[in-house]
């Protein structure tokens, strides 16, 4: 008998980023936020997990078929918020983010958003700032179960084939994010 792969074992190419579409993603990225919100903040489950959950675009990352981390997207009239990002413990390396990050602010653009922004933590803002070249806001701290928040932003360039009301029917029929696929009952002319 063969012997079987740890996809874990993989190594850096076996990370790979997706927005979420199916029931089992959902589940992923709830269970990612359980572990990591109930365990590494203040937040009781029902500020962890709300109500956003159901109008955001959810974002997986997996290393193999493990997820490993997940985050969210609001979208607002001219930016886009980018929420709950959280990394499994073991999981949680720069390269990891970076690749994450770049693949959240593509998709933000992709919809034609010029603007992302995000609240955090001083610790983990110092790190949207150093990595992800994200930009502190001059606006008062927010303060959230005796934690500030700040909030740092980060201009997108939006890419010509941005998604807009001139975009063809059958791009705009497509699932979220998979904009360059034909969708499963697309007729092709």
């Amino acid at each position: 008998m063969a012997e079987q792969k740890n996809p874990m074992d993989a190594g850096h190419n076996a990370f790979h980023v997706e927005v979420v579409t199916t029931p089992e993603q959902f589940l992923h990225v709830m269970g990612i936020r359980a572990i990591c919100y109930t365990e590494d903040t203040q937040f009781p489950m029902n500020q962890a997990i709300d109500g956003n959950d159901y109008q955001c675009t959810h974002v997986i990352a997996y290393l193999g078929d493990e997820p490993v981390g997940a985050g969210r997207i609001r979208w607002f009239k001219d930016f886009a918020k980018i929420e709950r990002t959280a990394f499994r413990p073991r999981f949680r390396e720069m390269s990891y983010l970076k690749i994450y990050a770049n693949f959240v602010f593509s998709h933000i653009a992709k919809k034609g958003y010029t603007r992302a922004i995000t609240h955090a933590s001083p610790k983990y803002a110092r790190l949207w700032r150093i990595l992800l070249g994200m930009k502190l806001v001059n606006k008062p701290a927010a303060t959230y179960f005796g934690e500030e928040y700040v909030e740092l932003v980060k201009d997108l360039e939006v890419p010509e084939d941005a998604i807009t009301g001139d975009s063809s029917v059958e791009l705009l029929f497509r699932t979220e994010g998979t904009w360059d696929r034909a969708g499963r009952y697309e007729t092709v002319r």
